[in-house]
């Protein structure tokens, strides 16, 4: 929900999970390697299920990055009202559903 209190000039940290996925995946790939070579299964197969999850990541900051800024409305779009509940809040220890 748009609050109008979101900064003018808010960017995304895509770049830098881009990099750290990079990080993770250099990380992860030689962990299984290792791992796989010492003779450690359970710790292979676990390095590998977090380097498909590194994989998947990267895919999706990559699809991200590749589609560009979408469009924000700008400052003289007034933030949305908020959705008023016409139910009265709910008070903790009342005997009333």
């Amino acid at each position: 929900m748009r609050t109008g209190s979101e900064p003018a000039t808010a960017r995304s940290a895509l770049r830098m999970r881009l990099w750290l996925g990079l990080w993770g995946l250099a990380w992860t790939a030689a962990g299984t390697a290792g791992f796989a070579l010492a003779g450690y299964p359970g710790w292979a197969a676990l390095c590998g299920a977090l380097l498909l999850i590194v994989i998947v990541d990267l895919v999706v900051v990559i699809r991200h990055i590749r589609q560009g800024p979408h469009y924000q409305p700008g400052r003289d779009i007034p933030p949305y009202e908020p959705v008023h509940d016409e139910r009265p809040p709910h008070r903790r220890g009342s005997d009333n559903p």
